[in-house]
């Protein structure tokens, strides 16, 4: 995902708790009285390697992976990494057909393509994007015919940004019958409730969106922010915020982190929320053992032929079409 001053940089849900951006230049256009200090700086993925691996197991509650959608081919052990259902049950008034948004196939390009071998992110079902105004002005309703079939929208940063075409993009993906939901960068050098209010300022609470996306990793702020803070204050202003989120909107956010970040802070936390994992050269088992997820962002230099003309963020739901529109029945924002 994006923070203010990066380059490439940022985004899985496990329903009912557990298994749940781009590059350029400058800062926001804000219209705020002044300019805030607070800096981010892109992560820059690792070198490719060779992808191998089972999928994550689903937790000991969640239901049995449903078999995908498209015909995987027979291969020899170790079997290749799979979808695994997030949904941990049927919901108690699951989305009748007619009611369900329609999936489009993935048409998307990759400026930079990882060979993920039998890892590959089109053995997933539905795809999607995260976006920031770095894409500028995107025609959504084109973009959605081109594989976006949910998408994650940067909202706030800190405590006094936001992003300048957050509005423009909420409303407009949302005209485009596109399930989406915004996310918050969050900057480490300012209290977590005033971060959780700044967002809640910005982003509407409104029924059918996507749940609050909390965007935790490290980066390089010499400046206003110079030291990592310990594990302990990284837990405890998380905890904040997500508490204060799930108070006003009714929803756990979503957590999205990198590699470097969650080995250094989260293995173990937040079980009982979902993840969104960026993992650009690997499927997320290799990078995040024994963590259930929803969402894998696999690419910041993905391509479309029409949409959006820049590089754009690309992800998939980490389970079948079935599993997303039952998904989508029990966490979207009543």
């Amino acid at each position: 995902m994006r923070g203010l001053f990066g380059a490439a940089g940022l985004c899985v849900l496990s329903a009912l708790a557990v298994a749940g951006c781009t590059a350029s230049s400058g800062i926001d256009a804000l219209e705020l009285p002044e300019p805030s200090r607070e800096i981010t700086s892109s992560i820059t993925p690792p070198a490719p390697v060779p992808a191998a691996g089972v999928p994550n197991a689903a937790p000991a509650n969640a239901m049995a992976p449903s078999a995908l959608s498209r015909t995987a081919p027979a291969i020899s052990a170790p079997p290749a990494p799979a979808p695994v259902e997030v949904a941990l049950a049927r919901p108690a008034n699951p989305a009748r057909a007619a009611d369900r948004p329609t999936i489009y196939a993935p048409r998307f390009g990759d400026a930079k393509p990882v060979d993920f071998g039998r890892a590959s992110p089109d053995r997933f079902a539905v795809h999607g994007v995260d976006v920031s105004h770095w894409q500028q002005e995107i025609d959504w309703k084109t973009l959605r015919t081109q594989g976006a079939n949910f998408a994650f929208i940067k909202a706030t940063e800190g405590g006094k940004h936001v992003d300048r075409l957050f509005r423009r993009n909420w409303d407009e993906a949302r005209k485009a019958g596109i399930p989406r939901g915004a996310y918050h960068f969050f900057y480490w050098c300012r209290a977590a409730s005033e971060q959780a209010g700044w967002f809640i300022r910005n982003v509407p609470k409104e029924p059918g969106a996507l749940p609050p996306v909390l965007d935790v990793e490290w980066y390089g702020n010499k400046g206003s922010c110079p030291k990592k803070p310990p594990r302990a204050t990284v837990l405890k202003k998380m905890k904040v915020f997500s508490d204060r989120i799930e108070a006003h909107y009714g929803v756990k956010p979503i957590i999205y982190t990198t590699p470097d970040f969650y080995e250094d802070n989260l293995q173990g936390q937040f079980t009982d929320h979902s993840f969104w994992l960026r993992s650009v050269a690997a499927h997320p088992r290799e990078r995040y053992p024994n963590r259930p997820f929803a969402f894998w962002q696999y690419s910041g230099t993905g391509t479309a032929k029409r949409g959006v003309e820049t590089k754009i963020d690309l992800n998939v739901f980490n389970g079948t079409e079935e599993g997303w529109h039952n998904w989508l029945a029990q966490n979207l924002t009543r």
